[in-house]
Formats: C-alpha cells, sequence, structure tokens
C-alpha cells in the first residue's frame, strides 16, 4: 500500500526495482488498450473473459456456487450460460478500469445516458453530505468514472498489496474525483461527508464478522457491514442508491440514482442491512452477469457452520 493521504499524485519513479517489471509490462498494456476504438475494446475485454474462464478455475468454482444459491429457478445449462457471461463481464470490466485510469470522462458523454440526476442534486442542497450507496457490478469503474461528467464525488477504495498497482489507481481515481478515501479510514469518510461532499461507497462485499450482521441477500444469509448506518447516521446524510449498467448491445452506460431512502438509517442495523441487501438485489436482478460473482459473498459464516465454498 502506498502511503499518501495528500492527495497529490504518487511520484512513479520511485518503483524502478525489477520487481515491479510486470506491473509495468500490464500498465502499458492497460495504456493501449484504453486507445483503442471502443467496439474493439468490448472485444478485447470479452476474449480476455473467455480466457479467464478457461484459466482461473478457482473463481469460475466461486461464481458456479454463488449463481447456484442465489438462482436456484435456473436449469444446469442456464446456469452455465450464466457463469460463461458474467466472465466476459469481469473480462470487459478489466478493460474499462483501464478506460477510467487512462482517459477523459467527455469522450464517453455520447455513450452515457443517466437517470435521476435531479435525485442527487436536491439531496446535496441539504448540506449533510450524501452516502451514495453502489454495488459491486463489473461496471463499477466506469461507473464512477462516468458519473463524474454530471456531479463531483469523493470515492472510497481498497487498498492494494502491490504499491506500484496502487500508486497508479490512486493516481487514476485522483484525477476523476474530488477526494480518494481508503476505505477503512473512518475518520477520512465521516470528514467527507460533514464537507457536504458526495460519498461514493459500496458495502456488499464479505468483510468478516467484525462490526457486521447477516442479513438475506437473494434468500442466502450474507455477512453485511454495518458501516453504511453509522456513516449516515453521524451526520443525518442522505443515502441513495447508485446503479450502472452497460447497456444492451454494449452500445454504452447507463446510470440510474435512486430517490434518497426514507428513514435510513432505522434504530436496526440489521434491518438497515436488510434493506440495503434488498436494494443490491434488484439492481443485480436486472443484469445478473454484470455482477461481480466471483467474490466469496457467503464466505463468513455463523459459528459452526461449514463453508460454502
Amino acid at each position: 500500500m502506498t502511503e499518501n493521504t495528500s492527495g497529490e499524485p504518487v511520484r512513479l519513479r520511485q518503483f524502478a526495482a525489477p520487481r515491479y517489471w510486470p506491473t509495468w509490462l500490464l500498465v502499458l498494456l492497460a495504456r493501449l488498450a484504453a486507445r483503442l476504438p471502443f467496439s474493439w475494446q468490448l472485444r478485447l475485454g470479452a476474449g480476455l473473459g473467455h480466457l479467464s474462464y478457461h484459466l482461473a478455475r478457482r473463481r469460475r468454482r466461486i461464481c458456479e456456487v454463488n449463481l447456484g444459491l442465489c438462482f436456484p429457478e435456473l436449469d444446469a445449462k442456464q446456469q452455465r450460460r450464466l457463469v460463461r457471461r458474467t466472465f466476459v463481464a469481469n473480462g470487459i470490466g478489466v478493460v474499462e478500469v483501464a478506460i477510467s485510469w487512462n482517459r477523459n470522462p467527455e469522450d464517453f458523454r455520447a455513450r452515457t445516458s443517466i437517470e435521476g440526476l435531479g435525485n442527487l442534486q436536491r439531496a446535496v442542497a441539504k448540506g449533510k453530505g450524501v452516502l451514495l450507496v453502489a454495488a459491486h457490478f463489473t461496471t463499477l469503474e466506469i461507473g464512477g468514472f462516468l458519473l463524474s461528467l454530471h456531479h463531483p464525488i469523493a470515492v472510497t477504495y481498497r487498498a492494494h498489496g502491490n504499491a506500484l498497482f496502487d500508486a497508479i489507481m490512486c493516481n487514476g481515481r485522483r484525477q476523476l474525483y474530488q477526494r480518494v478515501v481508503e476505505r477503512r479510514d473512518v475518520r477520512g469518510i465521516l470528514r467527507c461527508l460533514r464537507d457536504g461532499l458526495v460519498v461514493w461507497y459500496a458495502p456488499d462485499q464479505d468483510y468478516g464478522p467484525r462490526r457486521a450482521v447477516f442479513a438475506p441477500f437473494f434468500g442466502v444469509e450474507a455477512a453485511t457491514t454495518t458501516a453504511t448506518s453509522r456513516f449516515a447516521g453521524a451526520n443525518g446524510s442522505p443515502v441513495l442508491f447508485f446503479s450502472h449498467y452497460r447497456r444492451p448491445g454494449d452500445s454504452g452506460y447507463h446510470l440510474r440514482i435512486s430517490p434518497e431512502l426514507d428513514s435510513f438509517p432505522c434504530a436496526d442495523e440489521g434491518e438497515d442491512a436488510a434493506r440495503i441487501n434488498a436494494l443490491v438485489e434488484q439492481a443485480v436482478r436486472e443484469r445478473p452477469d454484470q455482477y461481480l460473482w466471483l467474490h466469496k459473498r457467503f464466505k463468513t459464516r455463523r459459528p459452526g457452520e461449514p463453508s460454502i465454498y
């Protein structure tokens, strides 16, 4: 992890050691991919997805387990098809990361539509900051990239163990966003809200049992962070839900911002968590292949329960 809380870009010359050379090669390839025509980018991403479907067997198994749990109504053939489509969407998402860190979002304005921007503007006008809750779709990176065309936002992220990759990630995001805050920096997130900023926050992954409750997600108990309730309650910040999809035919992207959630948070963190999970589930059902099913969403189990994976 690169320690830099100043908001200034990290100088990359410090990462000249041979151990970083493979990462530099990936960086070069990403920059080249970011300059390709859009149709080529989609084909490249789909190709990466097909390749990873065959090579990443452990991730494929995780995906199969997740989809089996969440879509039991699908027969075996339908589930296999959805697994393949999920890997293709993930491959496209990798190319979209390259786009987001190396291109100007204005280049993609014509390919973007947005719904509910007025909901965000009215929430911002309250002066309490806004918690913009999102989910880990494969369009997560480009979703924020495109939203920056319409409204300034602050983002949270998870620090990466590769210091060079972490620096490039933060540098790419600092070009777009008002602030970039590591997800464990609770004070930093609260400071953003108290300063009236829109904080883009995705709470839908399994971060373990600490400060989490079990709440249903597609009918399966999932360890769900209670931080969403604490962040919203600390400053009375409005909470809105942000979803983002590749449009049918991969012609571009559609962004959607919900109205402000009523009575959130409530007195029961478990109820809040279930409500957030229901919103994520509703969004996922629209385009299930675009969700990040390769993550062990149900990793944490109650004491004594066997591992799902």
